[in-house]
């Protein structure tokens, strides 16, 4: 079976990479990331954000990040040129907004200029939703219902929910139940590596049976992608993890299909 890993960061110069990947049982090298992504037949990663402006290795593919808002809103002629730029690079297949770690709601209309030009160039704007990796974030802005305003909105944009809003699941869900234009990547939801499968699917047992139920009600899976937020946690756990969340039947849409549409990958 063929994987797109629909989130992950890529950054090879800042130390919190480097631990949280060796927490994972992972390198933080573009070398292991590649030998990894062969050996479990990942055969496209999308990179959240742009941190270091670099050319990605193949198969790694981008978001362009707009990660201060205030900055974009005095500035948006020079902001929106250098998106554009990126857009016009084959690599880049999206943009990615980082409220709650910024102070900022999604359908704020000063942004109506940027889902106009993702809206030109046909790429889904990815949204971090759920908990934050920073105490000083506030998390009333990555709320998933905030995509709800977004979507209505501006019906035309795709918009990704990241993290399935994680632990706000069922806020999430409602939302793609409302909003056909919204798709969301299940990422975010593991950290570090599994020592005992058999003992973390006893403890993660309730959690693991109602994210199951409720995605299986939904029914909604040509509208969720695997990701693993790469380095965060083992890839090879994310797809067990994954596995044990989606059924059989529809693991080709969730596991490949399913990015491969949204982000017109491959």
């Amino acid at each position: 079976m063929k994987i797109i890993d629909a989130h992950l960061h890529f950054c090879v110069t800042e130390q919190y990479f480097f631990d949280i990947a060796k927490k994972a049982g992972h390198e933080n090298s573009a070398e292991h990331l590649l030998s990894e992504y062969k050996r479990l037949n990942i055969v496209a990663g999308v990179v959240m954000g742009n941190r270091e402006d670099m050319d990605y290795p193949s198969p790694l593919l981008y978001c362009v990040g707009v990660e201060r808002f205030e900055e974009f809103k005095a500035d948006k002629e020079n902001h929106l040129k250098h998106i554009e730029k990126h857009f016009q690079n084959a690599n880049c297949v999206g943009v990615k907004l980082y409220p709650g770690y910024d102070a900022f709601y999604v359908y704020d209309d000063a942004l109506s200029s940027l889902y106009e030009l993702c809206l030109r160039y046909k790429k889904p704007i990815a949204v971090h939703t759920g908990l934050t990796a920073s105490a000083n974030a506030l998390l009333k802005y990555s709320h998933p219902l905030v995509i709800d305003e977004a979507a209505t909105k501006f019906p035309q944009n795709n918009f990704v929910i990241c993290h399935l809003g994680e632990p706000w699941f069922i806020d999430a869900i409602a939302v793609m139940m409302k909003n056909p234009n919204v798709a969301a990547d299940l990422s975010g939801m593991l950290e570090g590596k599994i020592a005992d499968y058999d003992e973390f699917l006893d403890v993660e047992k309730y959690f693991i049976d109602e994210l199951y139920g409720r995605l299986r009600a939904f029914n909604g899976y040509n509208r969720l992608m695997f990701g693993t937020d790469w380095p965060l946690a083992n890839l090879e756990d994310y797809i067990f993890f994954t596995k044990k969340i989606i059924p059989k039947d529809y693991w080709n849409l969730v596991f490949f299909d399913n990015a491969n549409r949204i982000y017109n990958l491959l």
